[in-house]
């Protein structure tokens, strides 16, 4: 491609320096973005999306999608994915698929060397499919994209196992009348706290805005304090104990305890007064017969 660009600039002899400077500097500006466009004509890049470390369940299917840009179809002469270890051990790279050039109208199908990758080459698009994902994995995925001038472009994204909660403790912050809740590795945690198995309220205390911390404001600090840490794979919890909690009034197991006392007296009561009538009733007939006998 040739581009030429005409630039006709007039000035008079009374010109002063600094418009002349101003003139320089516009001419420079004009060249520098004309380098620019007409590099930008041949230049082919790839992106994937997402930005941030992708978590994702075992067993399941991880899809990336790399989005690739170019100024023509026919510049594109191949695309490749791969898996680096996070740990950036250099011989650890593996290659998982090869995807030919092109920009095909249908999704054409990349050679793997997986048996549980699938790869395709979309228009402006290559999407990479994981199955049945597991530990090993996990990585830094890598997509790179080939045009005819030698150009390439490479994308990157870490992809991470998702794990479970493990290992919740609670400690406690005397100073600061808090309790803290800790968890080992668990992905995306999710804190909750119980008092004596129920939800805390106000009354109680006070949950940080991550959940990790409970500040409490019942004084004394009293009772069962339970942490509770989920995550799309389950959950797991931890309690600290710390002295009874008086009760300021009548607990529910005292009254069913004196439930349980006063049906026992109405039945006793209720028993000695039937036994009193039958053996009432029992005496009557003993003097009516004793009396016929008389007679």
């Amino acid at each position: 491609m040739q581009v030429v660009v005409y630039v006709e600039i007039c000035t008079c002899a009374s010109t002063s320096a600094g418009v002349m400077a101003l003139l320089d500097f516009l001419r420079w500006r004009a060249a520098t973005l004309l380098l620019l466009f007409v590099a930008g004509l041949d230049c082919i890049s790839v992106h994937i999306p997402n930005d941030e470390p992708m978590y994702v369940i075992p067993d399941s299917t991880l899809v990336l999608r790399a989005h690739i840009q170019y100024g023509s179809p026919d510049e594109l002469t191949g695309v490749t994915w791969e898996r680096r270890p996070e740990s950036g051990v250099p011989d650890g790279r593996a290659a998982l698929a090869t995807c030919p050039g092109g920009s095909p109208p249908q999704p054409v199908q990349c050679t793997v060397t997986r048996p549980n990758v699938r790869a395709s080459l979309e228009e402006q698009a290559s999407v990479l499919h994981v199955s049945h994902f597991a530990k090993a994995d996990a990585g830094i995925y890598a997509v790179t994209v080939m045009s005819k001038a030698g150009q390439s472009s490479t994308a990157l994204v870490i992809v991470r196992e998702y794990e479970a909660v493990h290992h919740v403790s609670v400690s406690i912050n005397v100073s600061h009348s808090s309790l803290v809740c800790g968890e080992a590795w668990g992905t995306e945690p999710q804190f909750s706290w119980l008092h004596e198995r129920d939800a805390v309220t106000g009354s109680v205390g006070r949950v940080s805005p991550d959940g990790a911390t409970l500040v409490v404001t019942k004084v004394p600090i009293c009772g069962h304090f339970t942490c509770v840490v989920s995550n799309k794979l389950g959950y797991s919890s931890a309690t600290y104990t710390a002295a009874p909690c008086e009760s300021g009034g009548i607990s529910g197991s005292t009254v069913a305890v004196i439930c349980l006392v006063v049906l026992q007296i109405l039945g006793a009561g209720l028993a000695f007064l039937l036994w009193r009538r039958y053996r009432n009733r029992n005496r009557g007939d003993r003097l009516r017969e004793h009396l016929d006998d008389n007679i």
